[in-house]
Formats: structure tokens, sequence, C-alpha cells
């Protein structure tokens, strides 16, 4: 009796990227589930922390940056930023997302060691599930937000609404490509992890979360500019400006020139870039993580 196999072969270990990520659809379900539970097992106020964190972070800042140092634009202080909390707080929300879903991805292979070593399954779903993870601690400070910018008088219309999501996208494909490459890149060498937490350390000064961009213009040439500008993280944090901060200044700050026309293409196409080149960099050493782990 001949038995016909079709479809082709592949090296043990290796499976389809992000193809098998659609027809696991269900298992990561699971894992973000899993992953939710476990962070917040024995917590008294589980899920509240998604609040509680990001509100002192803000609390910090805006005493020390906009009480302070005078970022905040007030009757002894015209030049400063209108609505500065908003301002910051917009920004915050986003890079915190960035930060979790790159520390955790950049981590959840080898924190998942024991599983993969045991069963086989579509590896992607690891970094995948934390950046899915990292999209629910995110939507309760973005409820805090529109909240806070509803009182300051926030009216956007469908375009600004727009930004945000493509912010949202950029900083998302950025996160999980980052998250692939270190995911993978950490099961050889565990010095990954602290390359990432400098990485992030420097993110959240590297765009203009605090401060306003103006200021870099003021003091970079315009080649150093044009690079600050062309950072996904730094698009991703103006759009998320120009759709919940800018609405609430009646139209008198000043956004980026080219945000639309260039930097967001731009940032764009550059965090796609680095989804293909993290994606191919994890199914190249994918094949050897149950040996290594």
């Amino acid at each position: 009796m001949t038995t016909t196999i079709s479809g082709e072969l592949t090296r043990p270990g290796l499976g389809g990227g992000f193809r098998d990520l659609r027809q696991s659809s269900f298992l990561l379900k699971l894992l973000v589930r899993k992953e939710l539970k476990v962070r917040y097992r024995g917590s008294v106020l589980g899920l509240l922390w998604s609040y509680v964190k990001p509100g002192v972070q803000f609390v910090v800042f805006y005493v020390a940056l906009g009480v302070f140092l005078g970022l905040e634009r007030s009757a002894k202080n015209p030049d400063g930023l209108a609505n500065y909390a908003v301002y910051l707080f917009s920004g915050i929300v986003l890079i915190n997302f960035f930060s979790e879903a790159l520390g955790n991805a950049a981590r959840s292979i080898v924190n998942n060691g024991n599983l993969i070593k045991k069963i086989y399954l579509p590896r992607e779903l690891f970094p995948v599930a934390s950046v899915w993870v990292s999209a629910v601690h995110f939507f309760p400070q973005l409820v805090v937000l529109v909240i806070g910018c509803l009182f300051a008088g926030w009216h956007p219309d469908v375009f600004q609404l727009l930004a945000a999501v493509g912010g949202f996208a950029i900083v998302g494909f950025l996160a999980t490509g980052l998250g692939l490459l270190f995911g993978a890149a950490n099961v050889y060498f565990r010095d990954s992890e602290n390359l990432v937490d400098m990485l992030l350390m420097v993110a959240t000064w590297a765009s203009p979360v605090m401060y306003s961009w103006t200021m870099v213009e003021a003091k970079l040439g315009p080649v150093v500019f044009a690079i600050y500008q062309a950072n996904p993280i730094t698009v991703g944090v103006e759009l998320f400006h120009y759709a919940f901060w800018y609405p609430t200044t009646d139209g008198s700050a000043a956004m980026p020139p080219n945000l639309f026309s260039l930097w967001l293409p731009i940032g764009l196409a550059i965090s796609l870039v680095v989804l293909a080149l993290g994606q191919l960099t994890f199914r190249r050493l994918e094949g050897r993580f149950a040996q290594e782990l």
C-alpha cells in the first residue's frame, strides 16, 4: 500500500512564521489569559495596577518637569506648553506600552522554556502574546487619558482619531519586531536582556514625551533633527499628541512640519522593516531553542 504525503518538508523545529499565528489564534488567546493570570496571581489590586503605576509615574514627571522646571504654560511662563498634563500623559501611555511590550517579549522565550521543551507550539506565539498583554494594560491607561482630555476640552475629528490608531500601529509593529529579534537572541546570549533594558531607558528620553520637539530643533542641526524625527517612536508619540493634546489647544499648538506627508510614512516603513527583520532572525534561530534552553 502506497501512502502519498503532500506538502513541503521542513527542518524539524521550524514553523511557518506569522502564517502559524493565524492558525493558532485560539492558543494565542490562551497564552494571553495565562500571562494575565500569572502576573496578577496573589495580587490584591490585580488589573488596577494598570491605572496606579502610570498614575504615579505621571504625577512624578508632571511635578518635576511641569511645575519645578516650568514646562507648563502659566502667567509667569507664557512660553510653556498649554495643557502640559495632557501632553505628558498622552506620550507616557504610548511609551509605557512600548516598554512593557518589548521588555516582556524579549524575555518570553526564556521564561517559557519549560513549555517549549515539552511540546511544539509556534514559537512566535510567546513574543506576540506578550505584546497583546501589553495592549490589554494599555487600554485602561487610554481610558484615563480620554477622560482627562474631555475635561480639558477635547473635541477631536475623525482624522485625529485615525492619527492615534496610526501611532499605536507604528509602535506596536516596532515592539513586535524588536521583541522577536531580542527574544530569539536572548536564548543564545542572555546579555540581550540588559541591552533591552538600556534601550528602553533611552527610548523614554529619545522621543518628545516630556519635552517639546521645538526644543530639539533649536538645539540640534537639521541633519540630526531629521534623524530624530525619523524615529518610529517619535512619530508615534507625535501622532498621539496630535490626536489627544492638539485638539485641547484650540489649534494654537505647533506640530512638527511634514508629520503626515513625510515622517508618518517613514516611521511606518521603518517599523515594518524591523518587523520583517525580526521575523527573519527569529525563524533562523528558533530551530535550536529547545536544545539551548
